[in-house]
């Protein structure tokens, strides 16, 4: 049996569709205020739970083979208790349990210094946890999950407006959030995956301005580009500081995202298709299958 975590998340919810659409049995860990009756009617087994509690991982690692680690901090959540110690713990529980193989997805950068993003920090240290820790492990470090992107998508849809802040030259390589879900799926059975610690991206490397063109070529209307400059997000920053501290570093992990690149070369690229036998969808077609089906 699988365990997922963050298993209502854009990822997690993905990851739990594909191991039941393989009529593999998932015990998906959900929290009570979350939206889960869609992982119930497709077969899932749901636990109610709180990372924050070690005693609800404990339960929830009984008579678990693998575990996918797909949770993260809120928003408005705070990176160490999240990101970094409810991880640690599932580590350690898992380990108890006897987990088969443990597939944690880390964030590329991870192994870059951020002093300003506490989500990178705690991800660089859970990493060199897990792979001290005597389990079975995959690391997935995804460029970017291309399902942020679809609320971005509906608004210019609305509107044909695109807020671009930072530097437009800026390069990313999204990647296509069902093929990240595949890849974690498929990591425990695959020999050349274990113990490795795997880039992911989407095939193509683009430029953040390239993706309001991309918006103008799915709904074939002109965009409108409002250029924001890395101060005003600095200045937003240093405003919700003043009532909330946890917002504002959550906002300094946001302007780590967009004040650098965050890509995949092309021999990345080639090693995650080589090792998983996938050839890995791009951004435009993962937007067109959700923004203009068939």
């Amino acid at each position: 049996m699988f365990l997922v975590t963050g298993a209502t998340g854009g990822l997690g919810r993905r990851v739990v569709r594909l191991l039941r659409d393989r009529n593999q049995p998932v015990r998906a860990f959900v929290r009570l205020t979350s939206r889960y009756s869609e992982l119930e009617q497709r077969g899932a087994e749901v636990f109610v739970g709180n990372l924050l509690r070690e005693r609800d991982i404990q339960k929830a690692c009984q008579g678990i083979q693998f575990v996918i680690c797909a949770h993260g901090s809120r928003p408005d959540g705070d990176a160490q208790s999240i990101d970094y110690q409810a991880t640690i713990d599932l580590i350690d529980q898992a380990k108890a349990a006897g987990v088969q193989h443990f597939v944690y997805i880390s964030v590329l950068g991870a192994d870059r210094t951020y002093d300003d993003a506490p989500v990178f920090k705690a991800k660089q240290l859970v990493e060199r946890y897990l792979q001290a820790s005597g389990l079975t492990y995959t690391i997935l470090r995804p460029a970017g999950f291309a399902s942020n992107l679809l609320p971005l998508a509906e608004t210019f849809r609305q509107t044909g407006l695109y807020l671009l802040v930072g530097n437009p030259k800026s390069r990313v390589s999204i990647v296509s959030t069902d093929d990240l879900a595949r890849l974690a799926i498929d990591a425990v059975t695959l020999t050349a995956a274990r113990y490795q610690v795997l880039a992911v991206g989407g095939p193509d490397i683009l430029e953040r301005q390239h993706i309001p063109q991309m918006f103008g070529r799915l709904f074939q209307r002109e965009p409108i580009v409002i250029p924001v400059p890395l101060l005003a997000l600095d200045t937003a920053r240093t405003l919700v500081g003043i009532i909330n501290p946890q917002g504002q570093q959550s906002l300094g992990t946001l302007r780590t995202l967009l004040a650098n690149e965050f890509f995949c070369t092309a021999d990345q690229i080639n090693q995650v298709e080589a090792i998983f036998g996938i050839e890995l969808e791009s951004l435009e077609s993962f937007l067109r299958r959700y923004l203009l089906p068939a």
